[in-house]
Order: C-alpha cells, then sequence, then structure tokens
C-alpha cells in the first residue's frame, strides 16, 4: 500500500457550537477554536475534523446549509475562518471542513428559486414529484426524522423530496449542474488551504426514489470518482465519508485507492450493535461483547492491503462511549483509558470526539425540555402518539440522544465550565466542576495524558510502522471478558489486553514479554501465563518475536 501522510494522522472532531464561546452569546465560535489550538497541539493530534459553520438557519445545527461560501454569524466571519485555517496550519494541524452535499437547507438560494415554479432554472436543482392517484405522497419512503420523506409544495403543487428534515431538500445528484456546482464550492474551500472533506451521508448522494433507493444507488461511486477528478483528487488531502450503510465489501470500493474516490469512510456496524433490529437506537438492546470483537476484527482484516480504516468511538451524532460501554461511575478513567488504548493500536486512522480526551459522559437531563436536538424531540412527540411512556421515552433518550454528545466542552470548574460567559445553547453537564480539562492538565496520571501517550506511540515511536501498517490477529474470540489482539510486522510483535469487564480475571495467554509499553494502572509487574488483570485493565506489551 502506498503510504499517505493521513495513515499516521490522529484527528479531533469540533462540534463548534459547544467547544468554546468568546462572544458571550452562549454558542461555540471560530475565535475560540483558534483559542484552544495549543491545547490540541499539546494533546498531539494533527488533524482538526470541523463540524459544519456554514451560513444556516440552524434547523438541524448547521446540517442545514444555506450558503456554502459563508460562515454562520454566530461562529464568526469569513476573516475568522481563514485566520483558524493559517494558525491550525501554522501548528502543523490540518483543518478538515465537514460538507453536507446531499441536501440544503430550504433557505438556500438554490432552493428558494426551484420552489417559485415549475420551469424555473434551478427546479431541477431538486427532487419534485406529482402527488399519487390519490393526492398523496408519490411513495412510501420515510423521513429519517420519522414521517414521510416528502413534503407538499402549494405553490407549484407538487412534493419535494427530504430524508432529513423538512426543511433540508434533497440535492438532484443526476442533474450534471448540480454536480458542477458541488465541485466549483470544494475547490473554493481547498484553494483555501484546507486538509480535506468529511463528507456527511455520502452514501445517500447516488438514491433513485422511483426505485425507492437511498442508500448506495448505482450512480453513487461513478459520481465520487467524478468529484475526485473535478475538486480534491488534485490535492494532496483528506476525504472521508459517513456511510451507515458499508460492509467491508462497499468499504473498499470508496478507499481503494486505485478507484479514485475517497481517503477511507466512516462505518457504523460496531456504533450499532446495541440497537433494535426494527426500533433502531430508540430501543437499545443488550451489548454483545462477542459479536462486538467480532465486528471491530471483521474490519481490521477485511480492509489491510486494500482499503483504510476510520477508528472512532464517539462523534456528535453518538453518546459518549464512557457511559455507553463503559462505567463512567466508579471506574470511569479505567474505562476511558481502556477505550482509547484498544481503538489507537489498531490498524486506521483514529477519530477522537470533542471532550474524550478527558472523559467527558452522557448526561441525564430531567426535563425534555433541556433537550435540543431535533431528532430527539421529533421522536418524543410521535413515539408519545404511538403509546410510548414518557419514562420509556427518556430513559431511551438518555442513553442514545445526540445531545449527550453536544453538551458544552468542560474546560474548568467556573459556571458553566468556562464554556462561556453568557447562557450556553444547550446546559453544561453538571459534572463539569470533576470533569474538566484544568483537572486532566493538572494530573499526570488523568485521560488526558493516556491519550497523549498513545497518540505519541502511534505518530512519533519505534512501533509506528507495526501499529499502522502491522497485521491484525484477534485472541481468545469467544472470551467473554477479555478483549485481546497481536498487531505485528518484520520488527516488532505487540499485544494488548483489555479486561471489558468489572472483575478481576486470570488468563493465561502465549508468549514472552519484552517489555511494558502501556498500562492504564500502576503497574509494570505482569505475567502472561497467569496474567492477573483489574477492572477494565488494558496493557499493552511488547513480546519477543
Amino acid at each position: 500500500m502506498e503510504k499517505k501522510w493521513w495513515h499516521r494522522s490522529v484527528v479531533y472532531q469540533i462540534y463548534p457550537r459547544s467547544f468554546k464561546d468568546t462572544s458571550g452569546n452562549g454558542v461555540g465560535d471560530l475565535r475560540g477554536i483558534i483559542e484552544k489550538l495549543d491545547y490540541l497541539k499539546e494533546l498531539g493530534i494533527d488533524v482538526i475534523w470541523l463540524s459544519p459553520v456554514y451560513k444556516s438557519p440552524m434547523d438541524d445545527n448547521g446540517y442545514d446549509i444555506s450558503d456554502y461560501q459563508d460562515i454562520a454569524p454566530e461562529f464568526g466571519t469569513m476573516a475568522d475562518m481563514d485566520e483558524l485555517i493559517e494558525e491550525a496550519n501554522a501548528r502543523g494541524i490540518r483543518l478538515v471542513m465537514d460538507l453536507v452535499v446531499n441536501h440544503t437547507s430550504d433557505e438556500h438560494p438554490w432552493f428558494l428559486e426551484a420552489k417559485k415554479s415549475k420551469d424555473n432554472p434551478y427546479r431541477d436543482y431538486y427532487i419534485w414529484r406529482d402527488p399519487a392517484e390519490d393526492g398523496g405522497v408519490p411513495n412510501d419512503l420515510g423521513s429519517t426524522f420519522s414521517g414521510p420523506a416528502w413534503e407538499y409544495d402549494e405553490t407549484t403543487g407538487q412534493y419535494y423530496f427530504h430524508l432529513f428534515s423538512k426543511r433540508q431538500p434533497d440535492l438532484n445528484w443526476e442533474n450534471p449542474k448540480v454536480r458542477e456546482e458541488v465541485h466549483q464550492m470544494m475547490n473554493f474551500w481547498l484553494e483555501k488551504g484546507i486538509g480535506g472533506f468529511r463528507m456527511d451521508v455520502i452514501d445517500l448522494i447516488g438514491k433513485e426514489v422511483d426505485r425507492k433507493i437511498t442508500g448506495n444507488g448505482p450512480q453513487l461511486h461513478p459520481f465520487l470518482q467524478e468529484m475526485n477528478h473535478k475538486s480534491f483528487g488534485n490535492y494532496d488531502v483528506l476525504t472521508v465519508g459517513e456511510t451507515w450503510g458499508a460492509t467491508p465489501e462497499i468499504a473498499k470500493l470508496y478507499s481503494d485507492p486505485k478507484r479514485h474516490e475517497l481517503s477511507m469512510v466512516f462505518q457504523f456496524e460496531h456504533a450499532s450493535i446495541d440497537w433494535d433490529p426494527q426500533e433502531g437506537k430508540w430501543r437499545p438492546t443488550t451489548f454483545d461483547f462477542i459479536k462486538f470483537k467480532e465486528i471491530m476484527s471483521k474490519w481490521q482484516t477485511s480492509l489491510n492491503g486494500e482499503g483504510w480504516n476510520s477508528l472512532f468511538w464517539n462523534n456528535h451524532d453518538l453518546p459518549r462511549i464512557v457511559s455507553r460501554w463503559g462505567n463512567d461511575k466508579e471506574y470511569r478513567v479505567e474505562t476511558a483509558k481502556m477505550f482509547a488504548s484498544i481503538l489507537h493500536l489498531m490498524q486506521g486512522t483514529p477519530y477522537i470526539y470533542q471532550g474524550e480526551e478527558i472523559g467527558m459522559t452522557n448526561v441525564h437531563f430531567e426535563s425534555l425540555d433541556q433537550y435540543n436536538d431535533i431528532e430527539t424531540l421529533q421522536f418524543y412527540r410521535d413515539n408519545l402518539k404511538k403509546g410510548y411512556t414518557h419514562e420509556q421515552m427518556m430513559d431511551a433518550i438518555w442513553k442514545n440522544g445526540r445531545d449527550n454528545a453536544r453538551t458544552p466542552m468542560q474546560w474548568d470548574g467556573s459556571e458553566h465550565a468556562g464554556f462561556t460567559t453568557g447562557q450556553p445553547w444547550l446546559q453544561v453537564n453538571p459534572n463539569y466542576e470533576s470533569i474538566n480539562v484544568s483537572n486532566a492538565l493538572d494530573n499526570k496520571d488523568s485521560i488526558f495524558y493516556h491519550y497523549k501517550k498513545l497518540i505519541d506511540l502511534r505518530k512519533n515511536s519505534e512501533y509506528s510502522d507495526t501499529i499502522i501498517y502491522g497485521e491484525y490477529k484477534l485472541l481468545l474470540p469467544d472470551d467473554e471478558q477479555i478483549f485481546a489482539y497481536i498487531r505485528e510486522d518484520e520488527n516488532y510483535k505487540l499485544l494488548l489486553v483489555a479486561n471489558f469487564s468489572e472483575e478481576e480475571v486470570t488468563r493465561a495467554i502465549e508468549g514472552e514479554v519484552n517489555q511494558v509499553i502501556l498500562s492504564n494502572y500502576d503497574t509494570t509487574d505482569y505475567k502472561l501465563s497467569s496474567l492477573k488483570l483489574r477492572p477494565y485493565e488494558t496493557v499493552i506489551f511488547e513480546l519477543k518475536k
């Protein structure tokens, strides 16, 4: 495999609304990110994935774009954006822009024009259909945010298609003018010196609504190859696609370098392992540890040499991993370090979501009024009509609601966690007085410094190539408490062993230890023949080859 700079990189996702507010309006901004660049440099990351900061009415917190080449006033100005790119690059940090091209806002000038008449030049920028014979929706395709994916437009007597909110009409990618507009806009940002794009729900752009195909449509890959050819393929940048429906075989189509599409994709097979097959995340099921190890390992071995993995636990749409599958009460620090170690020793590019590096947890707001997320509120309204109880729905929100990831970044123990001097757009998690960056930086045994060691191990140590390109082998696949795997190349053989439970365990593992590289407990005395591990204890060994 040809070596790329992003194979060795570690990405940090910033959700700007919740990162750092410098204006006092309660919303994070670009100047707040500039202010914290030295903190990110200290952590060791070299790429920022920036969630959308484009002009937007914020119906879906910026994932509804009304102008791709302007900045939302609450985040700052284009001059702030230019300064952020420059200041990040000066610290060796590249900025990856989050880009939403499956849909726009209903306030985008293209859509405002498209609505005017059936013969408007912009009409075919979106997907319109006549009503069914009974006057109803054209077909039974549903919106991800519940309800039908069609919205009736009184002015022209047709329905437009929206896979998300009715205020997020889908673009018609079969129209070459749409594709040309998108390519030109991407080149606008690339010329500014950004480090690439994270492509939101990119697997939906090949949809064929009349055949009820939404994900992985037949034109998806030709569209991406054209996009590569006419925009980012001409720059040395990182591109990652959000692809909820990807299998390893599909992922290879995107990330095989010979196909000239994307650098890598986000797949969500592991992230949806405890979701109900029909009801999804709103009806959480039991976490299957054996299946989890199988999924993680399948992606490691399947893409080896033929594609590239994105490694992540958290993002702006997912609950905090330390609360979801760990123990955020008695063993929060140990759990957070365990998850970090398991992920960062795998092959792929690791992604850290803001606050993950200090072990931020899910939030447990008592009142629905304290939640902001459009998806969460729509779920509550819809399921109230279906007979769900308030208690059932709040339990689902506490476990899997998107606002778990969106509470403001906890910088210190002052009011509103040092995030803002005003009233935050979303309430801060009440545990901020103990869980915050200031405390983490003052404690050399904190989660932050564990992440820093892992990043340094991947990027700057003698084991770097083994971690980045070495073979992966799962050990003890049927063990219900231990996650253990080998990473090996011609130079080194590394072993990771994690006790994924609250009990002390003892196991015998083959091999002879050269040295302990990193542990999340303060010990270096381990015997593989009778390896004793405390709750969530995780150790990385160098073995004799």
